[in-house]
């Protein structure tokens, strides 16, 4: 259906709709229309209102985006909930307004001030644009770049270009019809507490537009604008080949070994092809169908390396070219997926769990032989809650230390820098979801690192001890202990459902609060602790308190069974799923890994059922 014709003023078009008679929801439709000049959002919006569709009118107008795990992501479409002009206008308001808050000083803001990228999806430059417009008008220096860059540029630019924040636009590897924003503090890492619940307050203060946010003449000859790319980009690649060794150099340009790669038709090429040439690695396989940058991301149903058949096409081209090795990364550059082929011809691909060991045990070695004197027992390991502690039992052998953190690499970075900053050495830190930052010179996942990383790794196995990743990875297991993982989604139809099953977990034994289930199957497996980060209850220790930070408004919960099994239930925030991680683990000497593997089988099916499907029943 065509929208009407719309009057000239937002206040004429107001006079011709005919309300809902509900004072808050008139009071946004009314905002809307007054705010909004983009036609086509404001179109929806009337379109709605002449339908009289009040309930998609309240989802929309009623709600505002909130800070998630990696900053703002919604949908592109009309509504303060979502991501599009007038939203990214408030947004880049919140966040000028809070600067400017700390940051009083024109001198400051004029010197040092945000930079801004965007990646391959629709609306990222025009979104970019206007955020850049906001900043300008209230004399911020900003760096913007004119074409698409990955995400681990803005974390490195803060930091290279000493700026006081980062944004890049960009809904990562979520769908094609979603955007967002990722915000970077002046440490270079994602912005965490409280910065982020009072940048989200001056947002919600700042939601009426001035004039002046919606003129991008401004970007046309501003003193205070300028492209940082020709200065940032052979800067983060000089700090990148830093961490490689000559001899993992020279290791590089000797070895034959070739990697199959797809960027998922975002913009990772040209950024991995240089990687690949700085570390005299041989040139990439490139599949053809997914080289180039295309917001449709046309050949998958979302450009995530976690999603079933991301990787087909990869193979495909493996296969064609005789290649063992596939490399895959999302959209904007921040995570990675590995396949190798194994002797028996079966392609084997890893979790992120698996390449967290691999990657993990490869930080270390690479440290002692880049460091002169090597001091392992300064160094640190981060992993975050639902992901393999595999790096905490090669802690245990190798004597660093390692810390686990709420999931989310704002927190695992910002604890990283806060380890820095006590002298610490910090290797390596990741997360399940296929996450990886090797460095503090980019304080965040970081899949243009790890990917030559990985690389770097493969060829040097190859070459000195002809072993493959599959071999290596075995090999760690036996080192310092077999380690298991599952991840499950759990998808329901709404938000809402997710508090109330974790809820009756809380409630468990005939609905009395604090009475968590006890065990499953029976009674063949106990559990012994668990800890609650909604409520702050870790049973684990005599006080019964957590020793990481508490969530009251997510939904986190770990249970830990007597044969050492543990499973996470984790909300998603912005979804209304919840994701279930869990995990086995024995001694070096327990080598009945196949056992193993079927008991977490057993044992994760039994805790759905037990603790969350029987609940779905009621």
């Amino acid at each position: 259906m065509l929208a009407p014709k719309l009057p000239v003023t937002p206040a004429e078009l107001l006079s011709t709709l005919e309300l809902s008679g509900s004072p808050d929801l008139d009071q946004q439709i009314t905002n809307w229309i007054m705010w909004d000049r983009n036609e086509a959002t404001l179109k929806q919006v009337v379109e709605a209102v002449s339908k009289k569709d009040w309930e998609a009118l309240r989802i929309r107008l009623c709600n505002s985006l909130s800070f998630g795990t990696c900053g703002m992501t919604s949908v592109m479409r009309a509504g303060f909930d979502s991501i599009n002009d007038l939203v990214t206008i408030e947004f880049a308001q919140g966040l000028s307004n809070y600067l400017t808050e700390l940051y009083p000083s024109v001198q400051k803001r004029e010197s040092q001030g945000v930079v801004i990228g965007f990646d391959v999806r629709y609306n990222g430059k025009r979104f970019a644009q206007l955020i850049a417009t906001v900043l300008l008008n209230s004399r911020f220096r900003v760096y913007l770049f004119n074409r698409m860059v990955p995400t681990p540029f803005i974390s490195f630019s803060v930091l290279h270009l000493k700026c006081l924040a980062g944004i890049e636009v960009t809904a990562s590897h979520s769908a094609k019809i979603e955007n967002g924003f990722k915000v970077f503090w002046s440490n270079g890492a994602h912005v965490l507490i409280p910065h982020d619940k009072k940048l989200q307050t001056a947002m919600l203060n700042n939601m009426e537009p001035l004039n002046s946010s919606w003129d991008l003449s401004i970007l046309d000859d501003h003193p205070l604008f300028h492209d940082p790319y020709r200065e940032v980009y052979p800067a983060y690649f000089e700090q990148m080949k830093r961490l490689l060794p000559s001899t993992y150099l020279e290791t590089n340009e000797c070895s034959q070994l070739r990697f199959a790669y797809s960027p998922l038709h975002g913009v990772g090429f040209p950024y991995i092809r240089e990687a690949f040439y700085q570390a005299r690695l041989k040139p990439l396989i490139v599949v053809p169908q997914q080289k180039e940058p295309d917001p449709d991301f046309p050949t998958v149903k979302k450009p995530s390396p976690l999603e079933n058949g991301s990787i087909d096409l990869a193979i495909k081209k493996a296969e064609e070219e005789h290649c063992t090795i596939v490399l895959i990364n999302d959209p904007d550059v921040d995570r990675l997926a590995v396949a190798e082929l194994d002797p028996r011809g079966r392609w084997k691909k890893f979790n992120g769990d698996e390449l967290g060991a691999l990657l993990g045990w490869w930080a270390l070695e690479s440290y002692k032989i880049r460091v002169a004197k090597p001091v392992v027992s300064n160094c640190v390991m981060i992993g975050s809650i639902g992901s393999s502690q595999i790096l905490a039992a090669m802690a245990r052998v190798e004597g660093f230390t390692f810390v686990e953190t709420l999931v989310g690499f704002k927190w695992m970075c910002n604890k990283a820098l806060e380890l820095e900053a006590l002298g610490r050495t910090v290797l390596f830190a990741f997360e399940q979801a296929s996450g990886y930052m090797f460095s503090l010179n980019v304080p965040d996942k970081d899949a243009i690192n790890a990917t030559c990383q990985l690389a770097t790794m493969a060829c040097h196995l190859r070459s000195t001890r002809k072993l493959t990743l599959i071999e290596k990875l075995r090999e760690i297991y036996d080192t310092y202990g077999y380690h298991v993982t599952l991840a499950n989604t759990l998808t329901y139809d709404n938000i809402g459902k997710i508090a109330k099953v974790c809820d009756r977990m809380r409630n468990f034994k005939e609905n009395t609060p604090g009475t968590y289930p006890q065990c499953i199957l029976n009674g063949e497996f106990e559990v012994v602790s668990v800890r609650d980060l909604t409520l702050g209850v870790d049973t684990s220790y005599p006080d019964r308190k957590p020793r990481l930070p508490v969530s009251p408004n997510k939904q986190l919960i770990t249970f830990t069974f007597n044969n050492g099994m543990t499973i996470t239930f984790r909300g998603c925030g912005s979804e209304p799923t919840l994701r279930v991680f869990s995990e086995m683990f024995g001694l070096p000497e327990q080598k009945n890994w196949d056992d193993m593997n079927e008991t977490l089988q057993r044992m994760t099916q039994a805790v759905i059922y037990e603790f969350v499907s029987q609940v779905d029943e009621d």
